[in-house]
C-alpha cells in the first residue's frame, strides 16, 4: 500500500465532484481506488475500468472529479508493487484524463512515468510527455528499442505540431534524419512513417527502399519484435505496417498502387505469401475505390491463379471474378480448372472454387452452372446459419448479385432454384433472396409458380411472392385463388399490393387501374399510395395526373422522384419532371458529400431509367453525366464487392442516356 496514502484519500471531499456520466456516481471513485491500493500485487486490469468509466469523458469537458482523483491514480500507476499490465493499465488512463488542469506536481508526477523502470510502463506513458522537448529528452536516453521506436513516432507527431523554425522543430527534423541515414531497416521505416507530415514526398520518394524492407524475409520477425505503440496491445506486424504505411500514398494519385504492385512483385520473386497476402488485400481496396486500378491488376490477379498459396489464389479469383465479363475471359480456362480448389482463408468466406464458379458466372461462361444453386444454397441448409465479415473484405457474393444477371440461363437453373425453395420454405434463410431473383427473371421464372403458391400463406413470404407473380403478369392468371386468399400483415398498402396483383395477372387493366387510382387518390402522406404503379398505365391514368402532380409538389426524397416519373409517364410533358431528375442526378457529378445520392443508389437508379425512357437529357444533367462517367471514381460509397457492382450498373445506365438522340413516347 506504499504506492498511494489511504489517509489523504479519506481526506478528501468527494461530495459535489462529478463524473463522466450520470449512471457513476463519484462515490465509485474512492471505492475503486482504495480496492486498488488493497489488492496490490493481486489487483487486476478489470478492477481498474470504473475509473476509466467514471474519469473520462469522450467528448466535452473533463469531469470535475478527475482533477482530485488524479495524484492517486499517478502513485497507484507509480508503485513498483503492483502488477505491470495493472500499472500500464491506469498510464492509459491518466493518458484519457490528460484534457484537466491539475496541480503542476501531480502532472510533472504523471510525466515522470517517461521514467520508469519498466519498458512497459514507459512506452505507455509516451502521450504524457506533453510535447517535443521532453521526446527529445527520452530519445536521447532511450535504450529499449521497444520504447525507442514509439518515441520517434510521437517525436514526428509533435514536430508536426510545433511551429515550424523553432528550436525544437529543428531539433527533432535532425534526430528523424540522424535515423534515416542510419543502418536499422526498422527504425528507418518508423522514422520515415514519423516525418511524413513534415515532408510528404519523402515516402514517395523512398518507395523502392519500402518494398525492399517490407520484402525481406529476414526482417520479418524484427518488426513484431520492436514495434510497439502506446495503447495498443500487441506488437504491430509487419503486414500491419504495410497496410498503416500505405496511406502515406495517398495524397498521390496512383501511388498507392504502385506501391501495392512493388510488393505483389517482391513477394512472387520471394515466395512470400503473407506479403502477397497482404499486398493484395491493398491492391482489392484500392480496386472497390478507383475505376483505373481494374487494368493494371487484372494480369497479376491471372498469374496469381496458380499460386502455391490457397489464400492467394482466392483473392486472385475473386478479382477476377468482380471484373468478370471481358476482362476476366481470357483467364476462363484457368479459372475452370480451379472449379474444385477446396482452399480456403481461415479469416475469409469460402474457398477458391466457390469463388472461381462465381468469376466464370461473371463472364458468361457455361462451365459455372452445374452446381452453381446448389453452392450459393449449401450454406443455408445449417439451420441457423448467418454471414459474419468485413464489409470490405473479399467476400462470397449474396445469391441475387450471382444469379439475376444469369436470366438467359434461368431454364437451367429454375430446377435446382426450385428445390432451395422447397426445402427452405416460407423461413429459409435464402428463399427471400431466390424470390427476388425470381422477380428479376419475370415470365422466365414461370415454371417455379407451383412451388410460390404454399409461400402465399405466411406473412413472412407472401408480399415477395406478389412481386413475383406481378413480374410474371398474366402468365400467372392460374394464381389468382390463392393470391386472393394469401396472408399479409394487417397494413392497407399490404392488402392493395393483393388486390392490385390479382387484377394484373388477370389482365383486367382496367378494374387494375380504378383500383391504384382511387388508392392513391385516398393515400396520405408520406407515402400517398401506390403513385409509381399509376406509370405502367400511360395515358390511361390521366383523371389521376393532377393528384399525382400534387404528391409531386408535396413530397420529398423517393416519393417525389417516383410521382415525377409517374407525371410524365401519363402527361409525355418533359416538365416538370426533368426538373425533378435533375435534383437526384446533378449532385452525382459532385465529389465529397456531392456522392451522397450514392448512399440510396436506387434513386439515381431510378432517376437514371426515367431519362433513358424519356429519351433526352438536360444540358445541366448532360454535363453531370459526363462528369461522372469521365471520372475514376468509383460511383459507390461502398467499399467492396458490391460498391464494385454498383458502379458497374450506374455507368451502364449512364451510357445508355447518352447514347439515346431521339426521343422515346410514354407508354400507351
Amino acid at each position: 500500500m506504499a504506492g498511494m496514502s489511504l489517509a489523504a484519500l479519506d481526506a478528501v471531499v468527494w461530495v459535489g465532484l462529478e463524473t463522466a456520466h450520470p449512471l457513476y456516481p463519484v462515490e465509485v471513485v474512492p471505492r475503486t481506488l482504495r480496492r486498488l491500493a488493497l489488492a496490490g500485487a493481486e489487483a487486476t486490469e478489470e478492477d481498474c475500468h470504473p475509473l476509466h468509466d467514471c474519469l473520462t469523458a469522450w467528448h466535452g469537458p473533463a469531469p470535475s472529479a478527475a482533477a482530485t482523483a488524479l495524484p492517486f491514480v499517478v502513485q497507484l500507476a507509480a508503485d513498483p508493487a503492483m502488477r505491470v499490465p495493472v500499472r500500464v493499465t491506469l498510464v492509459e488512463l491518466l493518458v484519457d484524463m490528460d484534457g484537466p488542469e491539475p496541480a503542476k506536481e501531480n502532472r510533472a508526477g504523471a510525466r515522470a512515468l517517461l521514467a520508469d523502470p519498466d519498458p512497459a510502463v514507459r512506452r505507455a506513458a509516451i502521450p504524457l510527455a506533453g510535447g517535443v522537448a521532453r521526446l527529445l529528452e527520452r530519445w536521447r536516453v532511450e535504450t529499449d528499442p521497444t520504447v525507442r521506436l514509439p518515441v520517434l513516432l510521437a517525436l514526428g507527431e509533435a514536430a508536426a505540431g510545433a511551429p515550424a523554425g523553432t528550436g525544437e522543430d529543428a531539433a527533432a527534423r535532425a534526430v528523424l534524419a540522424e535515423v534515416l541515414r542510419g543502418g536499422d531497416p526498422v527504425l528507418w521505416v518508423a522514422a520515415l512513417d514519423a516525418s511524413a507530415a513534415l515532408e510528404p514526398e519523402l515516402t514517395v520518394r523512398q518507395m523502392d527502399r519500402l518494398v525492399e524492407v517490407f520484402s525481406d524475409l529476414a526482417l520479418r520477425p524484427r518488426f513484431e519484435e520492436v514495434w510497439y505503440t502506446p495503447g495498443i496491445e500487441g506488437p504491430w506486424t509487419r503486414e500491419d505496417l504495410v497496410r498503416t504505411t500505405a496511406r502515406l500514398f495517398e495524397h498521390i494519385p496512383g501511388a498507392q498502387l504502385s506501391f501495392a504492385v512493388s510488393l505483389i512483385e517482391a513477394a512472387r520473386r520471394t515466395g512470400d505469401a503473407a506479403l502477397l497476402r497482404e499486398a493484395l488485400d491493398l491492391a482489392w481496396l484500392l480496386l472497390t475505390q478507383r475505376l483505373s486500378v481494374a487494368a493494371t491488376l487484372l494480369p497479376h490477379a491471372g498469374e496469381l491463379l496458380a499460386d502455391p498459396d490457397g489464400p492467394v489464389r482466392l483473392r486472385a479469383a475473386n478479382i477476377l471474378a468482380v471484373l468478370g465479363g471481358p476482362a476476366a475471359a481470357p483467364y476462363a480456362d484457368r479459372l475452370a480448372a480451379l472449379l474444385h480448389d477446396t482452399a480456403e482463408d481461415e479469416y475469409l468466406e469460402g474457398t477458391v472454387g466457390e469463388f472461381a464458379r462465381w468469376a466464370l458466372a461473371r463472364i458468361g461462361d457455361p462451365r459455372a452452372l452445374p452446381g452453381l444453386v446448389e453452392q450459393l444454397y449449401a450454406p443455408y441448409r445449417e439451420q441457423h446459419y448467418s454471414r459474419s465479415y468485413g464489409s470490405g473484405d473479399p467476400r462470397l457474393p449474396d445469391i441475387p448479385d450471382v444469379l439475376i444477371p444469369l436470366r438467359a440461363h434461368a431454364g437451367t437453373l429454375l430446377p435446382a432454384v426450385r428445390e432451395a425453395i422447397r426445402h427452405g420454405g416460407a423461413t429459409g434463410g435464402a428463399t427471400g433472396d431466390f424470390l427476388r431473383v425470381l422477380e428479376a427473371w419475370g415470365q422466365d421464372a414461370l415454371p417455379a409458380l407451383p412451388d410460390l403458391l404454399p409461400l402465399l400463406a405466411s406473412t413472412r413470404t407472401s408480399i415477395p411472392v406478389i412481386g413475383v407473380l406481378t413480374a410474371m403478369g398474366p402468365a400467372a392468371a392460374s394464381a389468382e385463388p390463392a393470391l386472393r386468399a394469401c396472408r399479409v400483415l394487417d397494413h392497407p398498402g399490404n392488402h392493395a399490393a393483393v388486390a392490385a396483383a390479382a387484377m394484373r395477372i388477370t389482365g383486367d387493366r382496367a378494374a387494375a387501374l380504378r383500383f391504384l387510382g382511387d388508392a392513391v387518390l385516398a393515400g396520405e402522406a408520406p407515402v400517398y399510395g401506390p403513385v409509381g404503379a399509376l406509370a405502367d398505365f400511360g395515358p390511361d391514368a390521366a383523371p389521376y395526373a393532377d393528384r399525382v402532380r400534387s404528391v409531386m409538389e408535396r413530397s420529398s426524397h423517393g416519393t417525389r422522384l417516383t410521382a415525377a416519373i409517374t407525371l410524365w409517364s401519363i402527361t409525355g410533358r418533359t416538365e416538370p419532371t426533368m426538373g425533378v431528375l435533375e435534383e437526384y442526378v446533378l449532385p452525382v457529378a459532385g465529389g465529397g458529400d456531392g456522392l451522397g445520392v450514392l448512399d440510396t443508389p436506387g434513386l439515381l437508379q431510378d432517376a437514371l431509367h426515367a431519362l433513358i425512357r424519356m429519351g433526352e437529357v438536360s444540358p445541366a444533367i448532360r454535363a453531370a453525366l459526363l462528369t461522372a462517367r469521365g471520372s475514376d471514381r468509383r460511383l459507390s460509397t461502398r467499399w467492396n464487392y458490391e460498391g464494385i457492382l454498383q458502379d458497374e450498373r450506374l455507368r451502364a445506365l449512364i451510357d445508355e442516356a447518352l447514347g439515346h438522340e431521339a426521343p422515346i413516347r410514354p407508354p400507351e
